[in-house]
């Protein structure tokens, strides 16, 4: 309130006609969804600052949650319901209305399931995501299995390798006297993290590996120790820590022995990863290793960062992360105080402290007797921990044009650039019988859609959003609709009645079925609707720290699995069931020397959303690739010279930017810039990971050289 007093202050006359409304921003969906404080005034936004007040944020805002103004009024916004005029991928639309709109795609999608069946109709979620547990439902009530997200290439990698270990996800601890910060730099891409450990560091001592092949603002500001691992090669590095723990005894025997399934057959596995050989393969000196095995000796209780993308996107991702995760298991630091916890997803992708019956709603009506979701034979365990479309091998679906061939795409927020070796998702397009996009913006997906449809920022609708410590809220909006956008759950419960699904508790609209997910919380949601604070629901028994080491985890064998049984049971696949290192795949050494990272972050932007931004765009506004001086040197490269990235697909122009932060060999691209797209670049079927069926973003070999 002191900031409004304050600019208050500074505008003549006894009323401003300033309005104090309180929103959230949803930018970088699901994360914290951070406090907004909105001035308003003519029913505009004049300005965007953080919320003191909320439970969450506490008044902090990043760059991207600062640029809500410019970027709820972007010239780019979708305004209108629109139906294409011109050639697929032209841009060339009509206006049309919304009773239009909804009547043709009814026609179009209930015409496809009459004619070929419901399974051949996809549903997507790209950004934003507060409204996905309506969209599977949608998808699932209209009689198909392939409903799929952006989780197809961020996050569920992760949560897959917890849950063939315990069955459920798990959250890092900051309460631990050691944290490893394994390819987390939160200053760029989570800065709640990076305050909590500054903090904790000065009261506590806690102690802080950092491993990244980049130096970073992490690295050089709370670091103990950097490990700096080859691209890819984070799971020997976890296997060669490993080894020496068990080797020198510095495990938990008794742990294991209670607690964990699997335990010899690991120990076994990895006696080959001695130091000489992880420095062999990860580039670590033999020495720093050691140092770290004796930090985590020494602490006894220890957590290890969430960061499921950096770790995910190899060709091993998923493994990897099993590796690394397999520290906790043998130092007994899962479900223990001061260790690595249950963090279950309870509400709209957050961690709330509630359990509610959002999965239950979302596939309660999931159709069995149908075509398995597309890339379920593919990448079977995908299929089987997740039950979604492995959206990654929707494009070649499509291109295959046989019997299992989606015919028709209904998608809000797609964004065909997060794809690996995207052209092919545009030649995909071009086979559909159909295609629906809902979007905030005229992206160059939506471009070749038949139908787009505009949705509203978080700044212009109402939703329930759930926070940690059984906070929950009903946000709402700050200032009315831009043109005739209309809240993602609000298109599609319409859809869903005009279509006719049979599904009485999806068609009853979204504030319905959320109590339907709430009915066994005592909250009243009415109460909530009223209020435009964030309230604390009372009454909720939390279970105790060790409550799944004393009654079972969520595994076949009720035990910490490091030998995962649901891997075990299908030979067939063709998968290891422990925790196992392969290389990255090089097609060709001598005409690839280097490794490419696609998938650098920058603290101003996500993905290509903010790219259109003016604002954000200005902070850096030209495509570059980052390269180690002494690979300069020896290439002839300066900085700001025009260079060319070639990989076994294609080759791309950025510019030099020289710096001792990055190692030689190694080249990291910032992702996003549409006009340099990096991801048409990036091969996918040859080096995507066969656990999960993620892109290998982070690990694509390549060579550089000069541009003419």
């Amino acid at each position: 309130m002191a900031d409004y007093d304050a600019l208050k202050a500074k505008i003549p006359g006894p009323d401003t006609g300033i309005e104090v409304k309180h929103s959230i921003c949803a930018i970088c969906s699901p994360a914290p969804h951070c406090g907004l404080t909105c001035l308003v005034k003519d029913g505009k936004v004049i300005k965007v600052e953080g919320w003191k007040e909320h439970p969450d944020s506490n008044g902090a805002l990043c760059t991207k949650g600062l640029s809500n103004k410019e970027f709820l009024y972007r010239e780019d916004r979708i305004l209108y319901p629109m139906r294409r005029i011109g050639e697929r991928g032209e841009g060339k639309f009509e206006r049309i209305t919304w009773e239009e709109a909804y009547a043709e795609i009814a026609r179009k999608l209930n015409g496809i399931k009459e004619t070929y069946g419901a399974d051949k109709v996809a549903f997507y979620s790209g950004y934003n995501k507060w409204y996905r547990s309506m969209l599977a439902r949608f998808a699932h009530s209209f009689g198909s299995q392939s409903y799929g997200t952006e989780h197809s290439s961020c996050f569920a990698s992760g949560l897959m390798a917890w849950q063939c270990a315990t069955g459920m996800e798990m959250g890092m601890n900051l309460m631990a006297k050691l944290f490893i910060g394994w390819a987390a730099n939160g200053y760029y891409s989570m800065y709640k993290l990076p305050m909590g450990i500054e903090k904790l560091k000065a009261l506590t001592g806690m102690k802080y590996i950092v491993v990244d092949p980049r130096i970073t603002p992490a690295s050089r500001r709370f670091a103990d120790l950097h490990l700096r691992p080859r691209l890819g090669t984070d799971g020997a590095l976890a296997l060669t820590m490993a080894n020496q723990l068990i080797q020198n005894g510095w495990i938990d025997k008794e742990y294991i022995d209670k607690h964990v399934h699997g335990f010899d057959r690991y120990a076994e596995s990895v006696k080959q990863y001695t130091l000489e050989k992880g420095e062999e393969l990860t580039g670590v000196p033999a020495a720093d290793i050691m140092k770290a095995v004796e930090m985590i000796r020494d602490a006894r209780t220890m957590s290890i960062s969430e960061s499921s993308a950096p770790l995910a996107h190899h060709h091993n991702g998923m493994q990897n992360y099993r590796c690394i995760m397999s520290l906790l298991a043998i130092t007994g630091n899962i479900g223990t105080q001061g260790g690595q916890n249950p963090s279950e997803s309870s509400f709209s992708e957050r961690t709330t402290g509630y359990d509610t019956h959002e999965r239950d709603f979302m596939f309660e009506t999931y159709p069995e007797n149908v075509d398995k979701a597309v890339g379920a034979d593919v990448h079977p365990l995908w299929y089987e921990l997740r039950r979604d479309m492995q959206a990654n091998d929707l494009a070649q679906n499509i291109l295959n044009q046989d019997e299992k061939s989606i015919k028709a795409l209904y998608a809000h927020g797609m964004n065909y650039r997060m794809f690996a070796e995207d052209g092919k998702v545009l030649e995909a397009f071009k086979k559909l019988d159909f295609f629906v996009d809902v979007d905030l913006f005229m992206t160059d997906s939506a471009k070749w859609a038949d139908i787009v449809l505009p949705c509203c920022t978080s700044l212009e609708r109402s939703e329930f959003k759930g926070y940690p410590g059984c906070h929950i809220m009903y946000t709402k909006p700050v200032v009315r609709p831009l043109g005739e956008s209309r809240r993602d759950v609000d298109i599609i419960t319409d859809l869903a009645n005009v279509m006719k699904i049979d599904d009485p508790i999806l068609c009853s609209g979204y504030e319905n079925a959320v109590k339907y997910i709430f009915r066994d919380i005592p909250v009243d949601l009415d109460m909530v609707m009223a209020s435009d604070e964030v309230i604390k629901i009372e009454g909720i028994e939390q279970k105790p720290v060790g409550w799944y080491l004393e009654n079972g985890w969520r595994t076949p064998t009720g035990k910490i699995e490091l030998y995962s049984e649901v891997i075990g049971a299908h030979p067939e696949w063709g998968l290891d069931p422990l925790p196992t290192y392969t290389p990255p795949i090089n097609p060709d050494p001598e005409k690839y020397p280097f490794m490419l990272c696609s998938g650098a972050r920058l603290p101003n932007v996500l993905h290509s959303r903010l790219h259109g931004s003016p604002w954000q765009r200005s902070l850096l506004p030209d495509p570059m690739v980052e390269i180690n001086p002494a690979d300069c040197e020896k290439l002839g490269i300066e900085l700001g010279d025009d260079v060319e990235i070639v990989t076994s697909i294609g080759s791309l122009k950025f510019k030099a930017n020289p710096t001792h932060t990055v190692k030689e060999g190694q080249l990291f691209v910032y992702h996003g810039y549409p006009e340099r797209d990096i991801n048409s670049i990036i091969p996918y079927r040859e080096i995507c990971d066969p656990y999960s069926g993620y892109p290998a973003y982070r690990s694509v070999y390549c060579t550089i050289r000069r541009a003419d």
